[in-house]
């Protein structure tokens, strides 16, 4: 494992550079607004919780079909880059039309219009850079893939600073204009890019990953359990301190810790294995979670920030890569799988808080128990796989 010589060539790639700093917007715009979505439904609009999840179920919901639907055929497009420049069209008429809305349906719809799309962004984007590295680096294009996912949360970090500042100084109007921005500069970037040609998909620059069923459903799990918490943690937080740009301070501290702990669990999934890691960090999200839900001070929220980094880590750089590789002779179907599989998890994990009252911290022992489930899956596939061999050998 020599990172920096590594990183030295990666930075020498190509046209890498466009993909660095796109995602880098693109982090920064998904970084301003994350944190004070919900809080905004609810302070800004004035909508309920019933409502505001009503809003993020639709939104991703219709998300999961177009992922799903543009997957199928994006493999068989020449040319990608269309895809997500299409999308961030409408991305920013959505935001427009969101940060106009004071009723109900008038949230829904912007925010459908803003999020229905934005599937294909990621999906398409990675699904280039894919084909990308593995044209120009193909020596490492894994690890190269998981440092282009460690800027977007580079980004993410800017943004969350941006929009706490923001916040403070334009209040929420401030803080959707800020993610409006990021939209409009990645795609300005993405038209400056050049897009590279598949390459032979028989070629052995890509090993497969033996399909695995169980493990899908073992990392909906565990995507179900982050997007609970992307979308509780801060109305949670909010009820228990009253300052919502704490919340922006609290993922900043998150971020920081993605950008040391993804190239450590890039080197290791390698060396290990993806789903070894992958275990792992669960167990880090199942501390984490069991503390949320205990109502500890302020502190101790900020204290196990570390601990989740490791799992968020994983679960976006390690596991999107294990999943590309299941279906690594059709990337662009192999990255709209992988966003579609979150997207499920993120509508699940919106629904799910619904049988806790309130913004109770005991929201929290729902991802508690689904990371568990998780958990045991996967441990039980990997004693499994392990079973197998020493049955053929007696």
């Amino acid at each position: 494992m020599n990172v920096f010589k590594d990183f030295n060539e990666f930075l020498r790639i190509k046209g890498a550079w466009y993909l660095l700093v796109g995602l880098f917007l693109y982090g920064i715009g998904t970084g301003i607004l994350a944190p004070m979505n919900a809080v905004y439904m609810r302070e800004g609009i004035g909508l309920s919780k019933v409502q505001i999840a009503s809003i993020f179920s639709v939104s991703v919901l219709m998300n999961m079909g177009i992922t799903i639907m543009v997957g199928f055929v994006s493999d068989k497009m020449k040319r990608k880059k269309p895809l997500p420049l299409f999308a961030l069209v409408l991305c920013m008429i959505g935001l427009l039309l969101y940060m106009r809305a004071d009723t109900y349906i008038e949230a829904l719809i912007g925010m459908i219009i803003a999020v229905a799309p934005s599937g294909l962004i990621m999906g398409q984007f990675f699904a280039m850079a894919r084909n990308h590295f593995m044209r120009l680096a193909p020596n490492i294009f894994e690890i190269a893939q998981i440092w282009l996912r460690a800027m977007m949360s580079v980004g993410f970090f800017v943004g969350l600073l941006l929009g706490a500042n923001l916040f403070l100084i334009a209040s929420f109007k401030g803080i959707l204009f800020g993610n409006l921005a990021g939209y409009f500069l990645l795609f300005v970037l993405l038209l400056l890019y050049k897009e590279y040609d598949p390459v032979d998909v028989e070629s052995n620059v890509s090993k497969g990953e033996a399909f695995s069923f169980i493990m899908l459903f073992a990392l909906l799990l565990l995507g179900c359990a982050d997007s609970l918490r992307g979308l509780y943690l801060q109305l949670v937080v909010v009820e228990l301190f009253e300052k919502p740009q704490i919340m922006s301070y609290l993922w900043s501290v998150q971020a920081v810790f993605e950008l040391i702990f993804m190239t450590f669990a890039g080197y290791w999934a390698m060396k290990f294995g993806s789903k070894r890691v992958i275990l792992l960090s669960s167990f880090c999200a199942l501390v984490t979670y069991t503390i949320y839900s205990t109502s500890p001070p302020l502190f101790v929220f900020f204290l196990v920030q570390p601990l989740y980094s490791f799992y968020v880590s994983v679960l976006y750089g390690v596991a999107m890569g294990y999943v590309q590789r299941m279906f690594h002779t059709k990337i662009g179907f192999g990255s709209s799988i992988y966003v579609f599989l979150f997207q499920m998890a993120s509508l699940i994990g919106y629904i799910l808080p619904f049988l806790i009252e309130g913004y109770s911290p005991q929201i929290f022992i729902i991802p508690s128990i689904l990371v568990g489930v998780g958990i045991l899956l996967m441990g039980g596939l990997a004693l499994k796989n392990r079973q197998k061999p020493m049955s053929l050998s007696a």
